[in-house]
């Protein structure tokens, strides 16, 4: 270790932000993040590939934080722990950063050309790109930096090239016109990822289609009037007696004069407004699917690239080359001026909007490339089906099969400059040629045949599909590959699992054969205190790295871990952070108690010898500690993990170990060496074991201790099992005899300052003897006077149940017993029936059908709490002989 990572003595301040400033970089540098160990067991982890243009947020502080918890935990346990880390080039994204700084220039990229917006963007990416992996290390993350990886960097782009070129051979991947998410703004093709839906205060117009034989009209609703220039029939649905006679009768458009067919499908529902559907295929997604089963109806595009009308002899000359609104606006006019608008309703609608562009998605017709999602998608179902890989929550395995049995083409063409340029080339009468080189297509399409490469891009979740395994150098063989995929656990938020955890499967077990991970681990979504998703319109998003500098980056992993129950979203609220720090705070202190005590580092990782009861008890009690953090990691129980560590630190080592021993450490002789010794022993085990969720503070513990051999990053996981011991059981009755003391004295509202007698009438010979070993302690940390094995006085008392038998605290003269008792009988009335209330609206359809989850949830909470503390307030009300 580095002289400069060393620091002999604790400062009377916990500091974490110069404890964090001086650990990770002498961690980097010492390669501690991925030690040499060629023989030891794998453990692989891939990081979701943060955009290259993003910074971190609170949901990357969870992820990350899970993530590192589980590595370092596996590194403590001697294994070759990998956290294979990198960055996606986000092609939107970065290329909407590029373009903006352009424009502060004046310049567009239309007008540099590709060659040279391309070199600007990679300037960039060298100048600004990767900010986020630099705000990982504040967090603490220990990722195999060395060997970090660009989804655009050469041997990964070969590796996308390979596979798109291998799929296509293998009649996956394949050119088509269909409906994409189209955003005019961007010009591109964008995933459904992207779309953002907003509540939008919009309309419904009710509009007339007369029948081509003038004996009627059908009323059709519609949010977007101006797709009705591309309508090409009317559907109503076969079941419905009010119009299955009119299956096959033709309408006469109303603005076009086009005649389209009435056509019957279930996609019309009876009870949803007319029941009679306008079908635009070219222009809506369910549209599309009713042309799919009427395939003679066709389909009729109407916009062009920036979602403005054609300029199209099928088109009416009034609505040509307006924007979608402009020409929405005027064929309202135009329709109510005919007498066909029949009606306009108000109405909360749910509009696209392009994420990042923020304008209105289209759904537009468009020849794309797509890959055979279906084909892909059975045997990434099987593997899950058969337990190849695992779901963690159990639960989300069904939102993955939802996807995997509805599952669409995907569209992985883009209409970008940054990012993975298809491999295929054009000849001039339209042949499509897919090869690896541009000199492979030249070979096939023979010489002197022109050839024009496809301007679009890839797709960024095509190429991230590949991360498991193109990060580690597929195609070629390599050790890196066979040792380290399939990789052990996914970490990932579960509203990825169909964009990118599903399309990982699907790729790795086509290209690879085999499943990319064993299990995939679905953390919730981190919410404000409210329980309402965080978003910046609302002003309730939380700036991890303000957290840090305000706490430390332990104090907020700690509350990440803490806040992790499986298969729940996480309630962020700052207050748990400062509590946390607090903890820290609090095991700080502790060590530097111990080191003004004499107590250092432990000579040995093997556990000491002990003869006296509490150090038995303690060495128990740590047993069961370590082994209760194994199975809660194991299980990913992640706040079971941080609860065990949180209650063992600051009740059973700070509150009950360090006061029972300091009357032993003021001792001489063998009893205070072997107090020493265990205690120096316990710290270190306390600080193995809470490494993975604050690894800082626990890493200068460790040198602070004494002289080590090595960073506490590789020190070794213990492998204790939890046994029982009767003289570590006294202890466990002491603690458990004082508690009771402590809460009865509090909820009595007894004095601080007065001494009560305890009396144990039904003690024996054994218990007495116990008693009077353990008086010193009562006397001390119960404010006990004396002991008496005889009943209590008569007289108001109060009575406690510890292991089955009854003590007594005589508070006559000490406390006004009738003013007590009335106290706790008023309080218990008020807390039941403020519980009773809340129970009451719980159980009312109308509130827990209606309110907002948080309310409910908010609801049940408030009961829970009134509920145990009228429970609570009862029973001191009872102890009260």
């Amino acid at each position: 270790m580095s002289e400069t990572a060393q620091t002999p003595r604790l400062d009377k301040t916990f500091d974490p932000a110069a404890i964090e400033a001086r650990w990770y970089p002498h961690w980097e540098q010492a390669g501690a993040f991925r030690p040499e160990r060629p023989g030891a067991t794998p453990f692989t982890i891939v990081l979701p590939p943060p955009n290259v243009t993003g910074v971190l947020h609170i949901g990357h502080a969870l992820n990350q934080t899970l993530q590192d918890i589980l590595i370092r935990w596996q590194r403590l346990k001697g294994k070759d722990a990998r956290w294979i880390v990198g960055t996606d080039h986000a092609g939107i994204a970065t290329q909407m950063v590029v373009e903006r700084t352009l424009a502060d220039e004046g310049l567009t990229r239309q007008g540099m050309g590709r060659e040279a917006f391309l070199k600007r963007v990679w300037a960039w990416k060298a100048e600004s790109g990767g900010a986020i992996t630099r705000q990982m290390r504040r967090l603490g993350a220990s990722c195999d930096w060395a060997n970090e990886r660009f989804t655009m960097d050469e041997g990964f782009t070969a590796a996308v090239t390979h596979v798109f070129v291998t799929l296509h051979a293998r009649g996956l991947i394949y050119r088509d016109k269909r409906l994409v998410n189209w955003d005019p703004k961007f010009q591109t093709a964008i995933s459904d990822l992207e779309v953002e839906t907003r509540e939008v205060q919009g309309h419904f117009w009710h509009l007339r289609y007369p029948l081509a034989d003038g004996s009627g009209h059908l009323v059709v609703a519609t949010t977007r009037p101006e797709t009705m220039l591309g309508d090409t029939a009317v559907a109503v649905n076969p079941e419905d007696a009010r119009y299955a006679h009119l299956i096959g009768r033709m309408i006469a458009h109303p603005l076009t004069g086009r005649l389209i067919p009435v056509i019957g499908d279930e996609w019309a529902d009876p009870e949803l407004g007319s029941g009679c559907v306008k079908i635009t295929p070219a222009h809506d997604f369910n549209d599309w699917a009713v042309y799919e089963r009427h395939r003679d109806i066709g389909w009729i595009n109407i916009l062009d690239a920036d979602a403005r009308i054609l300029d199209d002899a099928s088109i009416p000359e009034a609505y040509r080359g307006l924007d979608r609104f402009e020409a929405r606006k005027r064929i309202v006019a135009d329709l109510d001026a005919l007498g066909l608008l029949e009606q306009v309703e108000d109405k909360v609608i749910q509009v696209p909007h392009g994420d990042r562009s923020g304008v209105v998605i289209e759904p537009w017709l468009t020849d794309q490339w797509y890959v055979d999602a279906s084909k892909l998608a059975e045997e990434a179902r099987a593997a899950v089906i058969d337990g190849r890989t695992a779901f963690v929550p159990k639960s989300w395995e069904k939102t993955y099969f939802n996807w995997m049995d509805n599952i669409q083409p995907w569209c992985i063409s883009r209409q970008l400059w940054w990012g993975h340029r298809i491999p295929a080339w054009y000849t001039p009468d339209g042949t499509v040629i897919v090869a690896t080189t541009e000199a492979e297509a030249q070979e096939k399409a023979g010489p002197g045949v022109a050839l024009r490469q496809d301007e679009d891009v890839l797709d960024t979740w095509f190429s991230s599909g590949l991360w498991p395994f193109a990060t580690l150098g597929w195609p070629q063989d390599s050790a890196d590959l066979s040792r380290h995929y399939p990789g052990d656990v996914l970490v990932t938020a579960f509203d990825i699992i169909f964009f990118w955890v599903a399309r990982m499967m699907m790729q790795g077990l086509e290209l690879t054969g085999e499943a990319p991970f064993h299990t995939v681990y679905c953390h919730g979504l981190v919410r404000d205190a409210k329980g309402q998703k965080m978003s910046k319109s609302k002003g309730n998003t939380v700036d991890p790295l303000a957290l840090v500098d305000r706490y430390g980056a332990d104090a907020l992993r700690f509350t990440m871990a803490a806040s992790e129950a499986q298969g729940r979203d996480v309630k962020f609220d700052e207050k748990r952070v400062e509590g946390y720090r607090n903890f820290a705070t609090k095991l700080w202190n502790a060590v530097r108690f111990a080191q003004s005590q004499g107590i250092g580092a432990s000579a040995s990782a093997a556990e000491p010898e002990a003869r006296l009861a509490v150090n038995r008890w303690i060495l128990a009690e740590t047993a069961r500690m370590a082994a209760d953090a194994e199975a809660s990691l194991s299980a990913y129980r992640f706040d079971q993990y941080a609860a065990t560590l949180y209650q063992f630190v600051w009740s059973r080592f700070c509150d009950w170990y360090l006061e029972l021993i300091k009357p032993l450490l003021g001792e001489e002789g063998e009893t205070a060496r072997e107090t020493r010794a265990v205690a120096g022993w316990v710290i270190d085990q306390i600080l193995i074991c809470l490494h993975p969720a604050m690894p800082f503070i626990t890493e200068e513990l460790w040198h602070a201790q004494g002289e080590r051999t090595q960073d506490l990053v590789l020190a070794q996981w213990p492998e204790l099992s939890p046994r029982e011991d009767a003289a570590s059981d006294e202890i466990a009755w002491l603690v458990e005899l004082v508690s009771a003391i402590r809460s009865a004295r509090t909820e009595l509202n007894v004095p601080p300052a007065a001494r009560l007698a305890l009396h144990a009438a039904e003690a024996d010979a054994g218990l007495a003897a116990r008693l009077e070993r353990h008086r010193t302690a009562l006397e001390r940390l119960a404010r006990v006077e004396r002991i008496e094995c005889t009943p209590a006085p008569e007289g108001g008392m109060a009575q406690i149940v510890v292991e089955g038998l009854t003590y007594a605290l005589p508070l006559a003269g000490i406390i006004d017993l009738d003013a007590e008792k009335t106290r706790l009988t008023k309080a218990a009335e008020a807390a039941d029936k403020e519980a009773k209330s809340l129970a009451a609206r719980l159980s009312n359809p109308s509130f827990t059908e209606r309110a907002k989850p948080e309310a409910v949830e908010k609801a049940r909470e408030d009961h829970a709490a009134r509920a145990a503390e009228a429970e609570r307030l009862r029973a001191a009300l009872a102890r009260l002989g």
